[in-house]
Order: C-alpha cells, then sequence, then structure tokens
C-alpha cells in the first residue's frame, strides 16, 4: 500500500505516463487515417519503408517499359501502314507492265502507261520519305536497314532491350527506279514485271519481319503489365493502412484518452486527502 504524500504524486505520474502514450497512439491511428499510409516516413518502419521504396520503384519501370513497348507498336504500326500503301501501288504498277508487256497498246496509250508508272514510282519515295516517327526516318534509311533498341527491362542488358530492325523501302532500295525501271516497251516491261515481283517480296518480308516484332511487343506489355500490378500489390501490403482495423483502433484511443484525462483528474485530487488529516 502506497503513502499518502503530497510531494509526489505516483498516481498522477503513471496517469500521465499512460495518457501521454495513449495520445500518441491517436496522433498515429489520425495521421494514418487521414493520409491513407501506415508508413510514411522511414522512422514508422525502416525495414518496410526500404522494400516498399524498391517495389515503388520497379513498379514505376514497369510502368516506364509498357510506354516504351507502346511506342514501339506505334512506330512498327506507322512503317507497316507506309508499306500496306507501297505494296498497293507496286500492284498497279504490275498491272501497267503486264498491259505494255503484252505487245498491242497504241504508242499514245504505252506513253500514258509510262507516265503513270513513273509518277508511280515518285509517289513509293514520296512514301518512304515522309514516314517517320518522333522525327526517327523508318523507310528512307542511310543504309539498307538500321536497328532501333527499345528499352523495355528494368536492366541494362540484352533481356531488358529489344532490337527492331527497319529497312528501306525506296524505290532505289526495292531495285524498281525510274532510272533502271520502265515500261516504255516490251522488253522493258517484262524486266519491270520481274523487277516488281522482286519488290513486292521484298517488301512483304519487311512487313513480317515487323508484324513478328509487333507480337513480341504485346507480349512483353502482357508480361509488364502483369508484373506491374504483382509490384503495386506487394506495395499497398506494406505501406497503405488497413482503414477498418485503424478505425476500430482509433476509437479505443478515444476512449482511453478520455478515461485518461478523468482519471488524471482524479489523481491529482489525491494529496488533497493530507487536508482530512490536518483537521
Amino acid at each position: 500500500m502506497s503513502s499518502l504524500v503530497v510531494n509526489t504524486n505516483i498516481s498522477a505520474i503513471q496517469a500521465y505516463d499512460n495518457l501521454n502514450a495513449t495520445n500518441s497512439a491517436l496522433s498515429t491511428a489520425i495521421s494514418r487515417l487521414s493520409s491513407g499510409l501506415q508508413i510514411q516516413t522511414a522512422a514508422d518502419n525502416p525495414a518496410g519503408y526500404v522494400v516498399s521504396q524498391q517495389l515503388l520503384a520497379e513498379s514505376n519501370g514497369y510502368g516506364v517499359d509498357i510506354q516504351n513497348a507502346q511506342n514501339g507498336i506505334s512506330m512498327i504500326q506507322t512503317a507497316d501502314g507506309a508499306l500496306g500503301q507501297i505494296t498497293s501501288i507496286l500492284q498497279t504498277m504490275n498491272q501497267l507492265a503486264l498491259q505494255a508487256a503484252n505487245g498491242t497498246t497504241s504508242p499514245s496509250a504505252d506513253a500514258a502507261d509510262q507516265a503513270e508508272f513513273v509518277q508511280l514510282q515518285n509517289e513509293i519515295d514520296q512514301i518512304a520519305n515522309s514516314t517517320n516517327f518522333a522525327g526517327q526516318q523508318l523507310l528512307n534509311l542511310s543504309g539498307a536497314s538500321a536497328t532501333i533498341t527499345f528499352q523495355v527491362g528494368t536492366g541494362n542488358n540484352g533481356v531488358s532491350q529489344v532490337g527492331v530492325t527497319f529497312s528501306s523501302a525506296t524505290t532505289t532500295a526495292l531495285g524498281v527506279a525510274s532510272t533502271s525501271v520502265s515500261i516504255s516497251g516490251v522488253a522493258s516491261a517484262q524486266a519491270a514485271i520481274s523487277a516488281i515481283a522482286s519488290a513486292l517480296a521484298s517488301v512483304n518480308s519487311i512487313e513480317g519481319s515487323l508484324g513478328a516484332y509487333q507480337n513480341e511487343f504485346q507480349a512483353i506489355i502482357a508480361n509488364l503489365t502483369v508484373g506491374q500490378q504483382n509490384m503495386t500489390a506487394s506495395y499497398s501490403r506494406i505501406v497503405d493502412v488497413n482503414m477498418a482495423q485503424e478505425m476500430t483502433q482509433f476509437t479505443t484511443d478515444q476512449i482511453l484518452m478520455q478515461s485518461g484525462v478523468a482519471m488524471l483528474s482524479q489523481a491529482q485530487q489525491e494529496p488533497s486527502l493530507v487536508l482530512k488529516l490536518l483537521t
């Protein structure tokens, strides 16, 4: 049994300590409920904070990788759309060559066909020269082909990168330039048929290669999306607060706070009992 003293009120000190602890817990609960986070700074949970920041960095990285892969698909689709137009033009050129190779048309008709043939050749070059993505030429390259690298992973290695090879599709690259191919005469038209067939095969090969790259990017995006979802879920489990659980704790802390204030008030009245001994 403790002594009845005036100078040191042990009961009040204990009540104050409990009230201070309850106030700290209540402040933490309010902070978590208002922010929705159980880890706001490294002081809240040093280990959890470090892990959560790593997960957040990886999740953000996945988001950028997905965007990079989507840009790759957009670039490929830009080139593929232009190649489709070139294919259509080559088909028309082939029809004109077949017509000119027949040898039964009039000179005036042959001249008209040749003029149209030249315009189509020019149109192919116009498409090849104007097809670009973000300033990057796709079908008129300094060489026969060029490889563009896309970062689609979080590492600085070959596994995280995809190189897409784009090939030139000018009339020169396809072998149907106006300086070497024409339909002004049966022999020339016959030679043009073979050149156009070769050009169509080249364009089809380029389109097939780009289609394979597009499928690869789509598979990468699907994989990265799942990875990002898993990373985000892991981050949420560490950082986000369970609102129902925290609200329950908040209610408990509120009750303890009120009872703590009442008990501190009662404890502070104990020394006044000494006055009864002095009367």
